[in-house]
Formats: C-alpha cells, sequence, structure tokens
C-alpha cells in the first residue's frame, strides 16, 4: 500500500488525507444504513402506523429524488470546477451535515404522513448533494493503488458498528446515536470551511499528481459517460443493491431469522456478524486490487444466489428450528463484498473532472434507486401477503440471471470491441 509509504517517511499531509476520506465515509454509509434505510421503516410502520405499502410509495418518492438531487448537483459541481475545489466540497458537506444534524433531531418528534413526507423531501435533497461530495473526496485522499482496500476499510468498519450498535433498530435508538456523532462533525467542517490551511491547500491539490486523481480504469483512457464501460457497471451494481435489499428486508421482518442473527441478545452472536464483515470486505479489496472488477461481481452474485437458497431450504425444511449462522454468514459476506465495490468503483471510473456526474448516477441510479425502489417492493410483497419462501425464490431466481448474464455481457462486449478493431472504453 500507499499508505506504508507515507508513514514510513512521515508524510503526514497525504495520511491525514486518508483519515477524512475513512471518517467521512464511514459516518456517511453508517447514517443512510441504520437511519435512513432501517430507522425510516421503522419510524413509517411503528411510530406513525403508516401500512407497510404506504411508507412503500415514500421510500420511493425518497430514491427518485436522491436520485435527482444527486444528479443535479454532480453535474453543477462539474461544470463549475466544484469537483476539484476541495474547499467548496467543504461547505457543501458542512450545509449537507448541518441539514442531516436537523432532520436527526426531529425525526423521533414526526408523527403525522404529511410531516413525515416533508421530511424525506428535505432529506432526499441533503443526501443528492452528499453523493457527488463525498465520492469525490476519494480522487483527493486516496492513491489509485490503495483504493480497493481503504474501501474495504471504509465497508467494514460502517457494517462492524451498525452490527453492535444500536441494539435495538428503532427510530429514537438511531437519531440519538447520529446525533452524537453528527455535532463534532460540524464543528470541524465548520471550521474548514472558513478559514484556510497550510495542510487543506497541500490536500487540495493532490488530485493533480499522478498517484491520486484520474481513476484506474480511465487511464490511459477516461472512460466516457455514454458507453458501456461506464453503463455496464451501473447496470450490474443495480442488481447486486435490488437483490440485496429485495432478500433482506422480508428477512428482517421475520422474527426467527432477525433474533437469531443481527438482533440476536446473544452478544457473540453479533459480535460474529460485525466481524465477519470486516474480514469479508478485506477480501474484496484484495480480489479488486489484484483482478479485474468483473471477479468481483460473480463472486457477490454467486453468494446471494448461495444464500438465498440456503434461506429458502431453511423456511421449506426447518421451519421452527434455530437457523444455523452459516445464514446470515455468507449474507454479510456477500454484503460486504459489493460494499466494497461500491465505494472504490465510481471513482476509479472517473477523472476529476467527472467525478460529479459518474458519482451522482452511479450512487444515485445503482444504490438509492435500487435500494429504495427494492425496498418499497419488498414492503409491497409483504402487504400481499407473499410468504417469505416464494418471495425469497424470486430473489434468488434474479440473482442467478445475473450470474449467467455477467459472463454473457463481457463476452458479447469483448466479441463488439474486435469487431470494431479497438477496445474503446
Amino acid at each position: 500500500m500507499k499508505l506504508f509509504e507515507f508513514v514510513r517517511k512521515r508524510q503526514w499531509v497525504p495520511i491525514t488525507g486518508y483519515l477524512i476520506y475513512v471518517s467521512v465515509l464511514t459516518a456517511g454509509y453508517y447514517y443512510n444504513l441504520t437511519f435512513v434505510q432501517l430507522g425510516l421503516t421503522d419510524l413509517g410502520t411503528q411510530e406513525i402506523g403508516m401500512p407497510p405499502g404506504d411508507v412503500s410509495i415514500v421510500m420511493a418518492i425518497l430514491a427518485l429524488l436522491t436520485l435527482v438531487a444527486a444528479v443535479t448537483s454532480g453535474v453543477l459541481m462539474d461544470r463549475r470546477g466544484w469537483s476539484t475545489d476541495l474547499y467548496v466540497k467543504f461547505r457543501l458537506l458542512f450545509l449537507v451535515v448541518l441539514v442531516q444534524l436537523f432532520l436527526t433531531v426531529a425525526a423521533p418528534h414526526v408523527s403525522a404522513i404529511d410531516q413525515f413526507v416533508l421530511w424525506v423531501i428535505v432529506c432526499s435533497v441533503a443526501l443528492g448533494v452528499g453523493i457527488p461530495v463525498s465520492f469525490s473526496f476519494m480522487l483527493d485522499f486516496v492513491p489509485v493503488r490503495d483504493r480497493g482496500y481503504v474501501a474495504a476499510i471504509v465497508a467494514g468498519l460502517s457494517f462492524f458498528m451498525a452490527a453492535l450498535y444500536p441494539i435495538k433498530w428503532q427510530i429514537d435508538e438511531f437519531s440519538l446515536v447520529m446525533s452524537a456523532m453528527m455535532v463534532p462533525a460540524i464543528l470541524v467542517l465548520a471550521v474548514l470551511s472558513v478559514k484556510r490551511f497550510r495542510f487543506v491547500d497541500r490536500l487540495a491539490s493532490q488530485h493533480e499528481r499522478d498517484a491520486f486523481g484520474t481513476g484506474r480504469f480511465c487511464r490511459p483512457i477516461p472512460v466516457r459517460t455514454v458507453s458501456f464501460a461506464f453503463w455496464g457497471p451501473v447496470l450490474l451494481m443495480f442488481g447486486v443493491f435490488f437483490i440485496d435489499s429485495l432478500g433482506f428486508l422480508r428477512i428482517i421482518e421475520t422474527p426467527l431469522y432477525i433474533y437469531t442473527s443481527w438482533q440476536s441478545p446473544d452478544p457473540s452472536v453479533r459480535l460474529f456478524i460485525a466481524v465477519l464483515h470486516v474480514v469479508g470486505a478485506l477480501a474484496a479489496g484484495i480480489i479488486y486490487t489484484n483482478f479485474d472488477r468483473n471477479w468481483l461481481f460473480l463472486w457477490v452474485f454467486g453468494l446471494f444466489a448461495f444464500t438465498h437458497l440456503l434461506y429458502v431450504f431453511h423456511v421449506q425444511f426447518g421451519a421452527g428450528d434455530t437457523p444455523p449462522l452459516v445464514l446470515p454468514m455468507f449474507y454479510v459476506l456477500a454484503v460486504s463484498f459489493y460494499t466494497t465495490l461500491n465505494f472504490a468503483l465510481w471513482p476509479d471510473l472517473s477523472t476529476p473532472e467527472t467525478i460529479g456526474m459518474h458519482s451522482a448516477l452511479g450512487v444515485g441510479i445503482a444504490g438509492w434507486l435500487a435500494t429504495f425502489s427494492s425496498t418499497s417492493l419488498a414492503l409491497y410483497s409483504e402487504a400481499i401477503g407473499l410468504s417469505l419462501a416464494n418471495h425469497l425464490m424470486y430473489v434468488n431466481a434474479l440473482a442467478l440471471l445475473f450470474v449467467v448474464a455477467l459472463p454473457v455481457l463481457v463476452y458479447v462486449h469483448r466479441m463488439a470491441e474486435l469487431a470494431r478493431g479497438g477496445t474503446t472504453p
């Protein structure tokens, strides 16, 4: 890792960049993973008393508005040069976190449907602006050859914390935890937003160095936004996020599975899951760094297909028995794999001039739109009474479809390149 070279030479400025990136992305993903995805579902169904079908509509609105806000802010960042201006990005991040703090404090007090919808609309704008801002930091702070490993650290830490705390997945618990995390972050960002520092000036120019900046898959030829090299990964990542949320939200609504794994009263079980998240993320970082990204996609879809198959077998043949830990184990590995890929992929498909648009489209479509559209579909399937076994069979079939489709897409694209006589990304 380049980081070890910086430590050996005592180059503290780039080391600070690593710390800033890991802190920002870990906190941001922990917030989205716990407070937004799980907390809002609890707020709508348990606190306000909305039917799951109505909550699914609100979550779909959240996904669509977040995507629109992300793409709009990403385009503005690239066109106005904000993607390469670290001080502007610190100011934008300060505003995003400030708005999210107010929303987080206010969430437990939301008691009506119209308040809930208004809360979601404001939250969508903040989340959308935060996507291209936070993902662009990798070009500023993390050398190209370290991005897989650093993405693994972010994914591992986020899931490690989420698996251990808070113990209860309730909006009050999430609000308290996130508010405590945001206050010191706001104070630091406020200072960075109004005052210039020498070490920040040096960090701000790192994207111009050969080791930083332009992503791995944009060397020597940048990946164009309108190209298979960009939209292929978007489609695959959309499938990954969609499959994950579609299966996971029905699993955690089943007491037999959730209280023997992620919500187990036994701390050793939760610790096992937390540690396994870290192991899976580090394995994904190694694979991403040393192999083509398609191998990681293949591993992810294969793990999801195998995992859902295990759950289907247990639902049909082991109903009433305590589920073995091998079920959540494979699920955890799959999630850690694709989350690591998500953090590293979009910066590596971008240059400093295109990171705003590419991260907005990648994370907005493949992340937010997929996650919350599948969240809505999972809530809808529960509302119409679709059994867990049938639901997971559909999810498993979708995962297997992607396992088969991935090598086919790669082969077709390669044949098209050979027919054209080139390798245009």
